[in-house]
């Protein structure tokens, strides 16, 4: 991928960003594509004693420990079903990498920015603080993850 397309587009007056989405339960959430390493199927994870209930465990990933946590739990939208062939987005944080267990892969979206829309008001809630806004495509909204608010540590 060429610098150019690693970074954020700026065209024409238009702010695009592509987003990777996926599904978070029955919501379709999406964050910027640079801030995801990879993503893999579920593996072998090893149980944290004393974690909050959303921590599912850590996993060795070709030799990086990376924390599990089902992104359904963190933003109140119920658990991932561990039957329906989740997947795990890897992001990079400077805590080192983080799992995100979510139901499953959707596409990258280009989006611009500037049409993004605020969070609806019944976002509110332990939901909306980890939303940016919502984005609008011919045929769905996209809810945009604020990943670094869902990945902090105060809560």
């Amino acid at each position: 991928m060429s610098k150019q397309k690693e970074q954020q587009k700026s065209t024409s007056g238009k702010h695009i960003v592509e987003l990777a989405t996926f599904y978070v339960g029955d919501a379709l959430c999406g964050m910027d594509i640079l801030k995801v390493q990879e993503i893999n199927k579920i593996m072998q994870m090893t149980k944290v004693p004393q974690a909050p209930e959303y921590v599912m465990g850590i996993l060795n990933l070709r030799g990086q420990i990376v924390t599990i946590i089902d992104l359904g739990k963190k933003l109140g939208l119920g658990e991932t079903d561990m039957n329906a062939d989740p997947r795990n987005i890897i992001v990079n944080t400077p805590g080192g990498h983080v799992g995100l267990l979510v139901k499953r892969i959707s596409d990258v979206v280009e989006a611009d920015m500037q049409r993004r829309e605020p969070a609806p008001a019944n976002m509110g809630g332990i939901q909306g603080e980890y939303f940016n806004g919502v984005y609008k495509t011919e045929k769905e909204l996209i809810g945009i993850l604020n990943i670094d608010k869902v990945l902090s540590i105060e809560d």
